[in-house]
């Protein structure tokens, strides 16, 4: 039996044992790597790199005019929000995993996982926001944005196979802890 915690009502609960309680959330891992991937893209490529914002390839809302970037700055600031939500919501599952008394992830089960994560999060948003809709591309900056696209779209697979990877790599090395740690002693 796992040892009391106090509920958010006052009560004390009590963390029993489950079918969960011996493998460790997925979904946590999955939510940080969508939201640190999307604060990669916003931070790298439109703040510090300036190569696109988030509609800047909207005809509309140029960023060659002060009305253009204001509307560009507060699409780039909606995305900064997405990509916080998705971090606020990796967290809220990592404390839910632990209150559960699920085990703690190895670094590589956690981290092949926030690959994957962002990763998933290049390929939807290149496929969505510069193929599908074309609101930006990766250098809006230049001519022939599709092979920096492409690069982009080729960078998320790359992230999502070595993710899975690593993550596929930590779930062995706790599944063979696991069966040690189960095996009767002679």
């Amino acid at each position: 039996m796992g040892a009391p915690d106090s509920g958010t009502d006052g009560r004390m609960a009590v963390n029993t044992p489950s079918s969960d309680a011996r493998s460790p959330s997925r979904v946590s891992g999955l939510l940080y790597g969508l939201g640190l991937g999307g604060f990669v893209d916003g931070i790298v490529l439109h703040q510090i790199l300036q190569w696109h914002h988030m509609v800047s390839h909207v005809e509309q809302y140029p960023v060659t005019t002060v009305a253009g970037l204001e509307v560009n700055t507060f699409a780039d600031g909606m995305f900064h929000l997405s990509a916080w939500l998705f971090v606020l919501l990796a967290s809220i599952a990592a404390i839910r995993a632990w209150r559960q008394g699920r085990l703690a992830p190895s670094w590589s089960f956690h981290f092949g996982l926030v690959l994957v994560g962002w990763g998933v999060f290049n390929l939807v948003e290149g496929v969505v926001d510069h193929q599908i809709l074309g609101v930006h591309h990766v250098r809006d900056d230049l001519g022939a944005p599709l092979s920096w696209d492409v690069a982009f779209l080729l960078f998320g697979a790359l992230l999502v196979v070595g993710g899975w990877a690593l993550y596929r790599r930590g779930l062995r090395v706790m599944e063979r802890r696991r069966s040690v740690e189960a095996s009767p002693v002679a």
